[in-house]
């Protein structure tokens, strides 16, 4: 009779309450991890951006130099700014960044972003609001190789990413 009195003052949890807990739980992580993993993406593709506009930069300032782009360098480029790995060729990172000399008042950049996004930047020079200026545009990467700075066909150029 003393051991049925002791077990009802006793205090605890029942498995029902114990169990809402841990569904409540689980329902919060499940909000958290796909916000947490669109932010992560989204600060991968924000750096490769940063990358691009460092770049533009640095072309800038040979712009500054020459007056044009007309003999603009990826060697010059990389001199200019050895942190970034600049290239004709496809980027295939962030760091990487694929140029391309479209005319002597035309040039694009292109990087490879780690989320797959393929990013790109071309900057126009000229004495016509309506043909100067930076453009932005951004496509999936797709097929390997596909992010380089030549390859722009299909691109809808825009004055924001």
């Amino acid at each position: 009779m003393l051991n049925l009195k002791k077990r009802a003052n006793e205090d605890g949890f029942t498995l029902v309450e114990i169990m809402v807990v841990i569904l409540i739980i689980a329902i919060l992580i499940a909000i958290a991890i796909p916000v947490f993993l669109g932010s992560r993406l989204s600060a991968l593709d924000r750096a490769t951006q940063s990358n691009l506009r460092n770049s533009m930069t640095v072309g800038k300032i040979i712009y500054t130099d020459n007056g044009d782009y007309s003999t603009i360098t990826v060697a010059e480029l990389g001199e200019l700014e050895p942190s970034m790995d600049f290239q004709s060729a496809a980027s295939s990172g962030g760091k990487e960044i694929s140029f391309d000399r479209v005319s002597d008042t035309v040039v694009v950049y292109a990087a490879l972003s780690d989320s797959e996004e393929c990013w790109y930047l071309r900057d126009r020079v000229g004495n016509s609001a309506i043909t100067t200026g930076t453009q932005f545009s951004s496509r999936g990467q797709g097929v390997a190789g596909a992010c380089q700075a030549s390859n722009t066909v299909g691109l809808a150029w825009a004055d924001g990413w």
